[in-house]
């Protein structure tokens, strides 16, 4: 048994699709701490085809500048012995060989599919189709479907308790005459989880039993009113360590060496984002866009979402972000004149070389205009899975009149959002922090009061699953070492027909500056400094309490500082005359001191 008390040095690791990432943490008298990272490239692929070596290789290298034995061959040293020898606890998440991937499975496509999506995504898997008895499929196109996928398993709902059966029974069908076969591993039998009506799961067995290996939880939608994803979420966790990540090369070694089970990366940093705005109860906005996918975590009134956009990454997938966005979407961004053609070749050699990094000025603000597109999109999609629960039938009284809210209409309220938090290379490693905030002020459009944060060194998947060991070690890291303040940005809402015309009226600490319609402005404001802000709008604006009234709210600097955001309207739109738009592009990059090589 671990007692987290007891814990003073911990090893935790995050296998990558590409590089494992390697952190050592330990108590100090302030409380825990960040002591050194290291990498190695993952070894899950040929020639190597073991991913205990990129392990290894990651220990490694935090041995040695740590100066400390923590490796003994290919065994932890442990426990802890003194500040030079040994460690208490090793634990891991991985996504190498792909991540968990899934197929689910529902009665209706837009209520218990979608629920077995959201339990699925939660969890940390990509989902690779969704099939419903109503999605439009003829059968042996489904059954088609499962066959080319090849997921590592199936979530089957569908039905509330007491509901429809014969749907249920027939989906079930469909699965045993796809016979399906997992992508690792030929010698074990696919896992196929059955969540649905309670009162199918005699015909579900007997349909799945001698083909799938199926297990039975809760229904993760027993009535219309409420969904219960918890059981389904928790037994693919299982399923991952005891079925995926077995058959991958090398797992079982490193199976052997975790003191917790191994998580998947996605659904490490899901389970931390749903802490941390529990822990302070707050509305919190995650984002960490990758090479290959960019995955939205969300807690909107209470509840987590989260959603993967497979198609769009900065590296592997970035030509599928210029196809999803447009070539204008992205070219909008650019502060100075470029030919297509040339944005177009730039980006197709990003795609063929996935590792290379900019070079230029020029390259680094192509590179954070396709980011601005990556983000946008990501969170459109996010906004279409992160939602109220669809076909429940909701009874109105007269103080309903002004709440419009609708059964199936999206939870995600930039409004009364308040955190948003960055990761993923384009963000955690652009050259200033200030480009990280304003990629992000341009790609979410925050409303009224925002803290923008980054991961500094992406870290988030190692503290997540530290996190159902020691949640206080866990929290403390992130807040000291793993979170980076970049400031609050204050963004009042509302339209004017001219810019330069008066928005907004900010004033603390004795200071008073009025912000015109159209204008970025930055106030120095320091790491951990809070002051009360006055924010008096003009008529036409709203900072949440009423156009043209006044706010008066604590907010905390940071890295970059106060960011006012006075370009009203969301989503806002650039000017159409092409100097115009450079004109003010260049205006907010000077003010926010973006590219400060550019005089």
């Amino acid at each position: 048994m671990i007692k987290p008390e007891e814990l003073k040095s911990i090893v935790a690791t995050d296998c990558g699709s590409t590089t494992t990432k390697a952190i050592l943490i330990e108590k100090k008298e302030e409380g825990y701490r960040l002591i050194v990272r290291g990498e190695a490239p993952t070894t899950v692929e040929a020639p190597f085809e073991d991913v205990t070596r990129g392990v290894l290789n990651a220990v490694t290298e935090v041995e040695e500048l740590s100066n400390k034995e923590i490796l003994d061959g290919e065994n932890f040293v442990k426990p802890y012995r003194d500040k030079n020898h040994g460690i208490d606890i090793y634990i891991s998440t991985s996504s190498a060989g792909g991540g968990l991937q899934m197929m689910v499975a529902g009665v209706v496509k837009t209520m218990t599919a979608e629920s077995a999506a959201r339990a699925a995504l939660g969890a940390g898997a990509i989902v690779m189709d969704t099939i419903a008895s109503n999605d439009g499929k003829q059968m042996h196109e489904k059954i088609e479907r499962i066959r080319t996928l090849r997921p590592d398993m199936i979530l089957l709902s569908g039905g509330i308790d007491g509901g429809t059966i014969s749907h249920v029974a027939e989906l079930s069908e469909i699965i045993a005459a796809a016979d399906p076969k997992p992508r690792f591993g030929s010698t074990y039998r696919l896992p196929v989880i059955f969540a649905g009506n309670k009162d199918a799961r005699d015909i579900v067995k007997n349909n799945l039993e001698k083909k799938t290996d199926l297990f039975i939880v809760d229904n993760l939608r027993p009535v219309l009113e409420r969904e219960n994803l918890r059981p389904a979420r928790d037994k693919i966790h299982d399923l991952f360590m005891e079925h995926v990540m077995a058959q991958a090369p090398g797992y079982k070694k490193l199976m052997s060496w975790t003191d917790v089970p191994i998580m998947p990366t996605p659904g490490a940093v899901g389970l931390l984002i749903e802490k941390i705005a529990k822990k302070n109860g707050i509305e919190v906005l995650g984002v960490d866009i990758g090479g290959a996918t960019t995955d939205v975590f969300s807690v909107f009134q209470g509840i987590f979402n989260r959603t993967v956009s497979a198609n769009l990454g900065m590296s592997y997938s970035i030509s599928n972000v210029m196809a999803s966005s447009g070539i204008n979407n992205i070219m909008r961004w650019i502060p100075f004149h470029m030919d297509e053609k040339d944005v177009r070749n730039r980006i197709k050699n990003k795609m063929i070389r996935p590792t290379t990094i900019p070079q230029t000025i020029e390259d680094l603000q192509l590179e954070q205009a396709i980011a601005r597109e990556a983000l946008r999109l990501a969170l459109e999609q996010h906004k279409t899975m992160a939602v109220s629960l669809k076909g429940v039938q909701q009874e109105r009284t007269i103080s309903d009149t002004f709440n419009q809210t609708q059964s199936g209409a999206t939870l995600v309220n930039m409004e009364t959002l308040n955190m948003i938090v960055g990761s993923g290379g384009v963000l955690s490693h652009a050259p200033r922090r200030v480009q990280s905030a304003f990629m992000m002020i341009d790609a979410f459009l925050p409303e009224g009061f925002t803290m923008l944060t980054v991961d500094s060194i992406f870290m988030m998947p190692q503290l997540g699953v530290l996190s159902q060991v020691h949640e206080q070690a866990a929290t403390e890291v992130f807040d000291k070492d793993c979170l980076i303040r970049l400031g609050t940005c204050i963004a009042p809402i509302g339209n004017t027909k001219k810019y330069d015309s008066p928005c907004v009226t900010i004033s603390y600490n004795g200071n008073t500056k009025e912000v015109k319609y159209g204008e970025m402005t930055l106030f120095p404001l320091g790491v951990g400094e809070k002051v009360e802000v006055k924010v008096k709008p003009e008529k036409g604006f709203d900072m949440g309490a009423g156009k043209g009234k006044e706010v008066v709210r604590e907010v905390e600097g940071g890295v970059v500082g106060l960011i006012i955001d006075a370009r009203g309207r969301r989503p806002f739109t650039l000017p159409e005359d092409n100097k115009l738009r450079v004109e003010k592009l260049t205006e907010w990059n000077k003010v926010l001191g973006t590219y400060p090589e550019i005089k």
